[in-house]
């Protein structure tokens, strides 16, 4: 049985509501963009509804608390069908009154669940590290980021409160989506095409400040004074800084300007 979802996470929440109210639990939760026909297979399509999601959510805060709650949505955000189905299969057992199944490493679904809670929370620690905000003439802050997974709602209030007196967007070009903080509030941004290209080609598009140009320059020579040649290990600095974000890194476009 497939129940094929609109990709958000009150959706994949909505397949667990109804899973329990229809008592299908040999269930595979996907998109459409994921989903094979199966000639085999049942196909029901979920309508994602808050109030069912937010009771779902209820339940998980009550048997197995905020934390591990949240664990399931940034799980989530790995974007990846298997772990939605491990994260579906954990959730049903907690419902079920088996919440120790989050502790059993031998299970295979927990593993699915664990690794992709590593590499999330991973990804999310390296955008907060290099991030780089440029400044348009207009005062507005902007950076663009391709993060493996969708991070970006998992960074928020580390940039909000970090940066909460000036307004910023942080763009993911990888899924077309950006988060604009107003120094009020918090909205989501879709840019066209046209917009992308003047984020990405911001030399030409966008007119920086002397004063960003001071602070990019300062990042060049720190990049520069440190990169000690006779210590360097490329193999560790690649663990650490990892290649493909060196396209947004000022310190990395030393003398490409």
């Amino acid at each position: 049985m497939y129940y094929i979802f609109d990709g958000s996470y009150y959706g994949w929440l909505c397949c667990i509501f109804e899973a329990f109210e229809r008592k299908e639990f040999s269930v595979k939760p996907i998109t459409q963009e994921h989903y094979f026909p199966d000639m085999f297979a049942e196909v029901t399509y979920i309508h994602t509804d808050s109030k069912k999601a937010s009771r779902v959510l209820k339940g998980l805060q009550e048997r197995v608390g905020k934390n591990i709650t949240l664990d399931f949505y940034r799980a989530f955000l790995f974007e990846n069908p298997e772990v939605w189905q491990a994260c579906f299969y954990l959730a049903v057992h907690v419902f079920k009154g088996n919440k120790n199944i989050l502790s059993n490493f031998g299970n295979d679904a927990v593993m699915k669940f664990s690794d992709a809670l590593r590499k999330v929370s991973r990804e999310r620690h390296r955008m907060k590290a290099f991030v780089r905000f440029q400044q348009s003439s207009d005062g507005l802050y902007f950076a663009v980021v391709e993060p493996d997974f969708n991070v970006l709602p998992l960074i928020i209030s580390f940039f909000k409160n970090r940066y909460t007196d000036q307004p910023w967007i942080i763009y993911d070009l990888k899924r077309n989506y950006g988060i604009y903080w107003d120094k009020i509030s918090i909205t989501e941004v879709i840019l066209n095409a046209d917009e992308v290209k003047g984020v990405v080609q911001s030399s030409t598009v966008v007119s920086l400040d002397d004063q960003e140009e001071y602070y990019k320059n300062l990042w060049h020579q720190y990049f520069k004074s440190t990169n000690i040649v006779a210590r360097r290990n490329m193999k560790l600095h690649l663990r650490h800084v990892p290649k493909r974000y060196w396209k947004y890194l000022p310190e990395k476009n030393f003398g490409k300007d």
